[in-house]
């Protein structure tokens, strides 16, 4: 009876264990469930990245009806802040079409796909690129990657500098060089981008580098344009000295400033509007880089035209696509409220187009 009692006991004993190590183990889970990190593996990154992409098709199927497949962006192919591209990239697009649609900016938003647009268009057939120019936002860098890429120098280092602006040396044809259907297929068809900056910004790098800094083969700028601006628009006619910036503002902001252009010709390109150059309200890019961000943007735009493993986009110097805005400041200090608001006038659809503010000393 004693030993029969003594089993009894021990059989409880047992049973008492394993419940409690049943609770345990469903507490444990419990706990897990419960507390387990959001933001941990498989978590969030996953949906954000496929909302990312779902975005970016319909941004674009609804515009060119179409997005290959080697332009599409995945969460593999970007880390860091490449992550965030997409979306950033979707909401330039986005601003572009609303201000094209806006009435008001009509005039100062669409502009005709002529001869002067198609000249500043240049082809890379072999991977069905588009790039439109736009002086003084480091176009030269992008012309080299499309100049290698084209065949005509193995890799960037190789190309003389005297050859990047040579387009008969080049290798780069422009989209004006093809007959009308070709021109429309390439349109519809290929990858297409440009670079923009803040508008003034851009505007004082022009006339630093035409008027100020100006290299030995470009003499036409400081001994045939300038001279024409100053005998226009200055006011103080006794002055000998070379072209001010005043001049520079008082020139462009004149309305009636298309009469001295036709007499400059081509030059001009280097402070017309982005909108005179590359036509934005009219033809459908696929991306449009900033300046000011062309750290992450060179790296998204070889990626989503599919050439990223063929080419890099060349180092850029520390601090070289910061926006400065002391130096805009104080460029236009000594110059009137209204020559700054005519200059503004005419470049408010870049400033709309692109999303760059108004400058602060034009709201004080």
């Amino acid at each position: 009876w004693l030993m029969s009692d003594n089993m009894h006991h021990q059989w409880l004993l047992l049973a008492a264990c394993f419940w409690v190590i049943f609770m345990f183990m469903v507490a444990s889970k419990f706990i897990t469930l419960t507390f387990k990190d959001p933001d941990g593996y498989g978590a969030k990154p996953e949906p954000l990245t496929l909302t990312a992409v779902t975005k970016v098709d319909e941004v674009h199927v609804r515009e060119e009806k179409r997005w290959p497949q080697e332009f599409q962006p995945t969460g593999k192919a970007f880390s860091g802040n490449l992550i965030r591209q997409p979306l950033v990239h979707m909401e330039r697009l986005e601003l572009l079409r609303n201000v094209c649609r806006d009435t008001a900016l009509r005039n100062l938003s669409h502009t005709a796909v002529s001869k002067f647009v198609l000249d500043r268009i240049f082809v890379c057939d072999k991977h069905k690129i588009l790039f439109c120019q736009t002086p003084k936002v480091g176009n030269t860098q992008w012309k080299k990657v499309l100049i290698v890429l084209n065949g005509a120098f193995s890799s960037i280092e190789e190309i003389p500098e005297n050859i990047v602006h040579d387009h008969e040396k080049n290798g780069l044809p422009r989209l004006s060089s093809f007959s009308d259907s070709e021109i429309k297929k390439r349109l519809n068809l290929y990858f297409k981008f440009f670079i923009v900056r803040d508008p003034f910004e851009r505007l004082i790098s022009a006339f630093k580098d035409k008027f100020v800094h100006n290299p030995r083969f470009e003499p036409w700028y400081r001994h045939e344009i300038a001279p024409g601006i100053i005998r226009k628009y200055r006011k103080n006619r006794t002055e000998t000295k070379g072209l001010q910036f005043e001049d520079f503002v008082r020139y462009l902001g004149d309305p009636n400033h298309r009469w001295l252009d036709v007499q400059f010709g081509d030059h001009i390109i280097h402070w017309v509007t982005y909108v005179e150059l590359c036509a934005p309200c009219e033809i459908t890019y696929s991306v449009i880089g900033h300046h000011e961000t062309l750290e992450d943007d060179a790296p998204y735009i070889l990626k989503a035209a599919g050439i990223d493993h063929l080419v890099s986009y060349p180092t850029i110097p520390p601090g070289i696509t910061v926006y400065n805005k002391t130096k805009v400041e104080r460029y236009f200090s000594g110059i009137s409220k209204r020559d700054i608001r005519r200059l503004y006038m005419r470049f408010e659809g870049d400033f709309k187009l692109f999303g760059y503010r108004e400058p602060d000393f034009l709201l004080n």
